[in-house]
């Protein structure tokens, strides 16, 4: 297992803020680009004027996450010019609990060293080996890190604490592949309720829907554009104003979720809808039942939806469904409405 998960790391850099208060990039292995090099600067705090000081985030930028571990040198260290430093890894996987642990472990490499080198020769040593161990620095094993871990570690149950019943409005812009923008002033309560929202819809298991940490720059947005279904987590509330940019709009410390006039029509809720978030409330709400429970629980219903989908789509020429194929069935309009447009998502709908 650890040959194939070794490849998905890309490149290791570094970032350090110097006693002239510069920020700069200052060492890559092997390299990254210049547009990359640039998000990764932006979403660094040691180059952001706000006080704020994050020690670990991380987000998706053209198809590659990145996971930023920032560190305040304390004296007396070999890095005798240097205040802050942030170690940038990136990779072609969502595991953010991984990334954080082999970059604490370079961080320490790097304050008793003061050089890249044996940092380095660490990520070498994960590429080939999936493995770095040393005495003082403590060692990382990339088989402790399994994905469906890194898939759980949220909370969907404070997900439907928060939003009871409209968590239903979230479930279901997630099976149309809808756009959803979460915002929240706080990176760090940002980052973990976006990470919970795609086990909404675990038969999929995709979590490169997810852009937690977008900023509102062209570059950024033109990426995020490309992509026909997202949750993209922003800490700017001008992103409210954006209205091109979603379907659905979760302003995070208010608790409001807003469907957007363009995305009503498709998201429009029936009885079908109701029984599902009755469900979802009833399952999180329980005391007795764990997350992965209740993820358990959305699933199989979720999986019984599909079922009933496939079922008709097999009826259909092609296997594929139309709208006038539905129609035959005098479902309710707006069941019918979903069928139709969950059916799109499934590309089980005849063009």
């Amino acid at each position: 297992m650890a040959a194939t998960e070794t490849q998905f790391m890309l490149s290791i850099g570094l970032i350090e803020k110097d006693v002239n208060g510069d920020t700069l990039w200052v060492w890559c292995f092997p390299s990254v680009g210049s547009d990359l090099r640039k998000v990764l600067l932006s979403k660094c705090c040691l180059s952001q004027d706000a006080r704020d000081f994050h020690t670990f985030v991380f987000g998706q930028f053209c198809r590659t996450w990145y996971y930023i571990t920032t560190v305040e040198v304390q004296e007396p260290t070999a890095l005798n010019k240097v205040t802050h430093f942030s170690i940038v890894v990136t990779a072609k996987d969502f595991n953010p609990e991984k990334y954080a642990a082999l970059s604490r472990i370079l961080c320490r490499m790097y304050i008793k060293h003061g050089s890249p080198v044996k940092m380095m020769e660490a990520y070498v040593t994960v590429l080939t080996q999936g493995m770095c161990q040393s005495d003082e620095n403590g060692s990382f094993l990339i088989k402790d890190y399994d994905v469906r871990e890194a898939y759980l570690a949220g909370s969907v149950k404070d997900v439907v604490s928060q939003f009871g019943m409209e968590t239903i409005i979230l479930y279901t812009a997630l099976m149309l592949k809808k756009r959803i923008i979460v915002h929240h002033p706080r990176i760090e309560a940002l980052l973990e309720f976006i990470r919970v929202l795609p086990t909404l819809t675990w038969h999929r298991k995709d979590w490169s829907i997810l852009h937690p940490y977008v900023h509102l720059s062209d570059t950024e947005i033109e990426d995020l554009k490309k992509c026909p279904g997202y949750v993209a987590g922003f800490v700017d509330p001008e992103v409210s104003n954006r209205s091109d940019l979603f379907d659905v709009y979760v302003n995070l410390p208010d608790g409001v979720i807003t469907v957007s006039q363009t995305a009503k029509e498709s998201m429009a809720m029936g009885k079908l809808h109701k029984d599902i978030g009755h469900l979802i409330v009833q399952s999180g709400e329980d005391a007795e039942r764990s997350d992965s429970q209740v993820i358990k629980d959305i699933s199989v219903k979720t999986k019984e939806i599909l079922a009933n989908l496939m079922a008709l789509a097999d009826k259909c020429e092609d296997s594929k469904i139309t709208l006038e194929g539905l129609k035959q069935h005098h479902f309710p309009p707006a069941t019918e409405n979903f069928l139709f447009h969950l059916a799109a998502a499934e590309q089980l709908l005849r063009i």
